[in-house]
């Protein structure tokens, strides 16, 4: 999806627009990285899942969000509903994850790569203190 279907102020033009707040980050980015912090080590969410928490926007917003500003935060714990590593940075994360012990689906040997992925059942977190610090 394009930047467009981005909320108003998440356009990088914006800035460009206004250079007051050239250095200022977005108002929905600093909300999706602001959940992306709250995600606990060993457990993560989906795209789709930080964007029902905030109750605006949809997955490719929020991955938008993430690949424009996510490596301000612990970015790998923001994934993909399927659990495949984030292409590209598999190496990294799959390091983060087992450091966290996030829990992990070996692959068979028949998969590309033969790279684990995430075991959603068991790490997706839910946000369970949602209302805390939530505006």
């Amino acid at each position: 999806m394009s930047e467009q279907s981005l909320p108003q102020d998440a356009h990088p033009e914006y800035a460009d627009a206004h250079p007051e707040y050239a250095d200022a980050l977005p108002e929905y980015a600093e909300r999706v990285l602001d959940v992306a912090e709250r995600i606990p080590p060993g457990r993560v969410m989906t795209y789709g899942d930080v964007a029902e928490w905030l109750e605006e926007g949809g997955p490719r917003q929020v991955g938008r969000v993430m690949a424009l500003y996510g490596g301000a935060v612990a970015w790998w714990r923001v994934v993909r509903a399927d659990g495949v590593l984030l292409p590209g940075h598999e190496l990294r994360a799959l390091d983060r994850y087992r450091a966290e012990g996030t829990p992990l689906k070996e692959a068979s040997r028949a998969a590309e790569g033969h790279l684990p992925r995430l075991d959603m059942r068991r790490a997706r977190w839910d946000g369970g203190d949602r209302a805390e610090g939530h505006t």
